[in-house]
């Protein structure tokens, strides 16, 4: 549960103010969506309990007494680092920093020894992604001995570049496997998630390094996934086969393996200058990543929303789903016409169903039903937040406070190449969250001694 609780007296007089109207924004004013978004990652930060006393730093709450497991604080970081990109919003730097360090483990190759049992490829490479997105945008380098930023994704690209990651014959010849430990339940099955985190991976430091090692593995891979067939000629992503029998596809298709495919194709065609094969992939997964995740035009896990059988993991999805969509119109910004209406619409779906707990604006999962359904969480406030933060273009480089870091990181990623002509900004509509976040700021210093 949230951390912050309200009395009936509190509740009573942020009710008259209107406070508990759910979350309002305004999709074409990027104040409104600021404003939105802050009150989101504010709900969601809310759930993190990494940095109370007697908790794990980094994560949520694992299993058995939790439900989420390790790769979802990865996640966590890697939006709330988007959020601060695209809003300014520095006053979680110490946090953000803090929890990518502690879960690197002794040989800071994201491999703590806690999570040697269940630590699968896909895992570490989340993990490198974020604190790869934290070299990319410029954030405060660690202090104290840490590995830098970019040093951190290195090596474990370097380690899942490795053989002994990978099957050795068969017609899966080459790739990753999911799980890294042969005694763990999975190391014999290929996931399109493990591959494909390896590709975006390489995809960005390619772009961040010009390292020819890095373009060979990312072409190398996608080629790999294609002549598998976990990727169809209709930019179709399935789940992935077992290795004993290579030619036995399982056609589950998840989102968030889409759009990381996709944005990895993104940074090599920009990186490229816009090769051809690279802009072929491109077109193809945002065709095909809209049409099967996006009905409608809002983000709908296709697997398992139906049916209301969405696990602990793919309740996350969409936070991932909407930051590569973002990222891929800044390295591709001739998709901005397709992708960013599509965001728009699906943000705004978003944000009108946020409308959930004690302060009347936590949000749900079922975003195209309109009407919030009833389960809150650290997935459903990071989704909508990545969902808000997606309309809005990448401030680049910001100036933080993290007591870890000392100095700023290369900058040289994807913010160099942010179309802020993408977003109407100061646009006039009918309904804007600056007042209300106003309302919520006012609210907060005049009932300070209310909220316990």
């Amino acid at each position: 549960m949230p951390k912050l609780t309200f009395n009936p007296l509190a509740r009573l007089l942020l009710a008259a103010h209107g406070v508990f109207a759910g979350l309002t924004v305004d999709i074409e004013d990027a104040a409104s969506v600021k404003a939105a978004a802050a009150l989101v990652a504010e709900d969601l930060m809310n759930f993190y309990h990494g940095d109370e006393p007697g908790q794990v730093i980094g994560i949520f709450e694992p299993p058995p007494a939790g439900d989420y497991y390790w790769w979802t604080g990865a996640a966590l970081w890697g939006a709330m680092l988007d959020f601060r990109n695209r809003s300014g919003e520095t006053k979680y730097d110490e946090t953000i920093s803090q929890g990518l360090l502690w879960q690197t483990g002794s040989d800071d190759n994201y491999m703590p020894a806690n999570w040697s049992l269940t630590l699968g490829n896909d895992d570490q490479a989340i993990w490198a992604l974020s604190a790869l997105a934290a070299e990319e945008i410029g954030f405060q380098e660690p202090s104290g001995g840490h590995p830098q930023w970019l040093t951190l994704a290195k090596t474990v690209f370097d380690l899942q570049n490795s053989d002994a990651r990978r099957v050795d014959d068969g017609d899966c010849e080459g790739a990753l496997r999911w799980q890294i430990f042969p005694a763990s339940a999975g190391y014999d099955y290929v996931n399109s998630a493990s591959n494909i985190a390896y590709f975006d991976l390489a995809a960005q430091l390619a772009h961040l390094t010009g390292n020819k090692t890095y373009e060979d593995a990312a072409s190398d891979t996608i080629e790999l996934l294609m002549d598998i067939g976990l990727v169809s000629k209709k930019y179709d992503v399935y789940d992935g086969v077992h290795v004993e029998d290579c030619k036995a596809i399982n056609k589950a298709q998840f989102s968030y393996t889409s759009a990381m495919l996709l944005q990895g194709s993104a940074f090599m065609y920009n990186h490229t200058g816009g090769d051809d094969d690279w802009k072929e992939h491109v077109d193809g997964l945002v065709s095909r990543t809209l049409e099967v995740f996006f009905p409608d035009g809002v983000a709908y896990e296709t697997a398992c929303e139906k049916t209301s059988n969405c696990n602990s993991d793919m309740i996350f999805y969409k936070s991932l789903l909407h930051r590569c969509l973002s990222s891929t119109i800044e390295m591709a910004p001739y998709t901005s016409d397709k992708i960013l209406p599509v965001l728009k619409s699906s943000a705004k779906s978003a944000a009108a169903q946020c409308t959930g707990g004690d302060s009347g604006r936590l949000c749900g999962f079922q975003w195209s039903t309109g009407k919030f359904d009833g389960k809150t969480g650290p997935a459903q406030q990071m989704d909508v937040l990545s969902a808000l933060a997606s309309v809005l273009p990448a401030e680049g480089p910001v100036a933080g406070n993290s007591s870890n870091s000392t100095g700023s990181g290369s900058g040289s990623g994807g913010s160099q190449n942010s179309t802020s002509g993408d977003v109407p900004a100061g646009s006039t509509g009918s309904q804007t969250a600056v007042t209300f976040g106003g309302m919520v700021v006012l609210a907060s210093h005049l009932l300070g001694t209310l909220l316990i």
